[in-house]
């Protein structure tokens, strides 16, 4: 069962600044893309890197999240040694049990899972990003500076450096300080969240943090500045790629967006043969276009039926834009109906959800200090000529003619 490499995945985030995407399901669980989850991407690059052997960590919402990763098939993690487990919090003998309290506790309560692999290196995973990387050069860089901790690292602007944790590294990028969000960063390279750990002495230092009751039981508040207080070893892995964080609406969106611009090379190119993004996708038939339909630079995949207009956008399965309609900038989940006449702009509209006839769903951008993508949450129905202002979070059915 030893095996030399596991990846632990981080999903069981709230995801609360996804707001109404995030009310019924786990963040890593949100569709993106047109055909793919956040957690594929992860999930992917474990499977592309021959890591084999994955612990999926959920909390929040996971029943969607678990049934769609099921055994792993889609990612060829369907393995009788290793694959990928999903490892909820549990009670264990002698106490009450209890949720994940930090990313650190989450690793903790899962020690014996680890050490039935007996790993040599373990990879810490986020759930919420948009990246493709090969894992396997991350551990070698940290076998070859005989490292306890390698942390991936992407060099942001000074501005936005303090929004970051902060490594600053020495001549041969080995860590000798780490900032949380820092006012005056002293570099610029931003943590990632992802770490290679050697687990003998993560072990340690998981159950040493445990035991502090003023720990917050997190990896980068915690575990990170113990590790280098130590003197242990701490390189940084410079990460060169497309890279989105998106936990806000406006990222997710972006990201989305992103996905639009692969002939410039802009977004993460799902084209690639040498690394495919797997996902569990549903069977559904080609999607189709009406005879006055007009559809440009979108992303459209299969069940969708189009008789309107469709510009700059990404649909999911089974969308369907009637005659007359008009889609711009949009993101549209799984089974959204947008009807006769509705206009949908730089919105993005949740799974099921239906804008009526002769709906305003959102708007181009302005210079009004409130504006900003709409959302609507997944079943919602948008009555007939009803207005959702840009900016609007609309987690019910609106009424017709009914402004939100």
């Amino acid at each position: 069962m030893k095996k030399e490499v596991v990846a632990m995945l981080l999903a069981g985030g709230q995801g609360s600044r996804l707001y109404a995407l995030t009310s019924h399901v786990a963040k890593p669980a949100v569709p993106f893309g047109g055909k793919y989850r956040i957690i594929d991407f992860p999930l992917s690059n474990c499977a592309n890197s021959g890591i084999d052997t994955v612990g999926v960590l959920t909390q929040y919402r996971p029943l969607e999240l678990n049934s769609y990763i099921g055994s792993g098939q889609p990612w060829d993690l369907d393995r009788s040694d290793g694959g990928v487990h999903i490892l909820p919090p549990y009670m264990r003998e002698g106490d009450q049990g209890t949720w994940y309290k930090g990313t650190a506790n989450a690793i903790y309560q899962n020690i014996g899972f680890l050490d039935l692999y007996d790993p040599e290196y373990v990879v810490i995973l986020s759930g919420d990003h948009i990246y493709k990387m090969d894992y396997a050069d991350m551990v070698d860089l940290h076998k070859k500076t005989g490292a306890a901790c390698t942390i991936s690292v992407l060099e942001v602007t000074m501005e936005e450096a303090t929004r970051f944790g902060i490594m600053n590294v020495d001549e041969n990028d080995r860590v000798y300080e780490f900032e949380e969000k820092p006012k005056q960063p002293k570099s610029n390279l931003a943590s990632m969240g992802i770490y290679v750990f050697t687990w003998s002495k993560l072990r340690q230092y998981l159950v040493d943090d445990e035991a502090d009751p003023t720990s917050s039981n997190d990896f980068g508040k915690n575990i990170i500045p113990k590790m280098l207080d130590a003197g242990e070893v701490m390189m940084a892995y410079r990460f060169q790629g497309y890279w989105k964080d998106v936990g806000t609406i406006d990222s997710l969106w972006d990201a989305n967006m992103d996905m639009l611009a692969i002939k410039n090379e802009k977004g993460i190119n799902p084209y690639d043969p040498s690394w495919p993004i797997y996902s569990r996708t549903p069977i559904r038939p080609p999607h189709v276009t009406g005879e006055h339909a007009k559809l440009s630079h979108s992303l459209v995949t299969g069940g969708c039926q189009i008789d309107g207009v469709v510009e700059n956008s990404v649909l999911f399965h089974s969308v369907v834009v009637e005659e007359g309609a008009d889609v711009q900038y949009s993101i549209l989940m799984p089974g959204t109906v947008v009807k006769k006449g509705a206009k949908v702009a730089y919105s993005i509209v949740a799974e099921d959800a239906v804008i009526g006839e002769g709906a305003v769903v959102g708007a181009p951008p302005s210079d009004e200090p409130d504006w900003g993508i709409a959302v609507v949450a997944g079943g919602v129905k948008i009555g007939d000529n009803a207005v959702v202002k840009p900016h609007a979070m609309i987690r019910e059915d609106v009424k017709g003619g009914e402004q939100a």
